[in-house]
């Protein structure tokens, strides 16, 4: 299996924020092909000594990293990647890997 990960940093506005992501951005998010499972962080985001300057993560699941890279250049992936900035006004890191149960 592969993730995606988003990490949103703090909007300048996290209501508007959130009600963009669930009403529209998630949405377009779920039609992409090969997506397997979509999780979100829930609550404060916080580093181990105090709390960061991230608003929510997400972890999105596909078959491999290269279904990923497949994934995000369909139609549907070049949609939701190019809407991150009409709300993700704090910026977003985004990391792609395989992974392996240790």
């Amino acid at each position: 299996m592969a993730k995606l990960v988003a990490i949103y940093k703090t909007p300048k506005d996290p209501a508007k924020f959130d009600a963009y992501y669930y009403a529209t951005h998630v949405p377009l998010a779920k039609k992409i092909k090969g997506l397997r499972s979509y999780e979100v962080s829930t609550g404060t985001v916080g580093l181990p000594v105090a709390p960061g300057n991230i608003h929510l993560v997400a972890l999105l699941e596909f078959d491999s990293a290269a279904a990923i890279g497949a994934a995000l250049a369909s139609p549907e992936g070049q949609a939701t990647a190019g809407d991150l900035g009409n709300f993700a006004d704090g910026g977003v890191d985004l990391m792609i890997f395989d992974t392996k149960h240790v």
